[in-house]
């Protein structure tokens, strides 16, 4: 298995281009604000092909990127219905002005060929099965990927803004609500295996037993205590 992560632009959103092996197929999961050129450097440098664009969320920051990358390889985006009106009104989304600044970076829009994500679907793309579970609460259209335990490698979720090491997803933007996250990491995240290795979108690496044992947020979750603890204003 290659996963191959790095932080992008002006928020810093990690974008990933997973493969089973180098020199092979891979899915390219949250290409934000800046992410096509270290998108480029990561294909050159495992001698991938990418075969799909997969996109956790809306916001501005997971999707900036999407158009230049799917027009420059000719594949399909994915992302949940309810978060694809993001793309093409990420200040919407946002609920305040992105900026000039930002803005004259980003390349606002959908790609030729976007296709919509349902909840409990099973992608099999480019020699990778990802399970596709819809976790609201960041935004209305927040999916988290799945991906199986296989040979020596343990399993691994892909997380967008839902949970981070040591924190979780905002919820004071626009689509956000707090008792939806709180349900999302109740019933999508406390039933994971605590060697799952949770890659976020935002921040380092981690594991669920990890954030079981230490995340306040999730560990109130656990004990029920979910609805007195209110949501950091982290992620976008």
């Amino acid at each position: 298995m290659l996963i191959a992560g790095f932080p992008a632009g002006a928020w810093g959103t990690n974008c990933y281009l997973v493969a089973p092996a180098a020199g092979e197929e891979c899915v390219i999961i949250d290409p934000g604000h800046r992410a096509a050129e270290g998108v480029e450097e990561a294909l050159a440098k495992y001698r991938l092909k990418p075969a799909a664009v997969l996109l956790t969320h809306g916001h501005i920051d997971h999707v900036a990127s999407v158009v230049p990358v799917c027009g420059a390889h000719d594949v399909p985006a994915m992302i949940h219905p309810e978060d694809r009106y993001m793309m093409t009104d990420p200040e919407k989304a946002l609920g305040r002005t992105i900026g000039q600044q930002i803005m004259g970076d980003l390349t606002v829009g959908e790609p030729d060929d976007l296709r919509e994500l349902t909840d409990g679907t099973v992608l099999r793309l480019a020699g990778l099965e990802l399970t596709v579970t819809h976790a609201p609460g960041h935004t209305k259209g927040l999916v988290t990927f799945g991906m199986p335990e296989q040979a020596d490698v343990p399993p691994v979720l892909f997380t967008g803004d839902l949970l981070f090491a040591g924190s979780i997803g905002r919820t004071d933007l626009p689509g956000g609500d707090h008792d939806e996250i709180l349900d999302s990491l109740a019933r999508v995240i406390l039933p994971q295996e605590d060697s799952t290795v949770v890659l976020a979108g935002h921040g380092p690496q981690t594991t669920i037993g990890q954030e079981r044992a230490t995340n306040p947020f999730l560990k109130a979750v656990a004990e029920g205590r979910g609805d007195g603890v209110a949501a950091p204003r982290r992620g976008m």
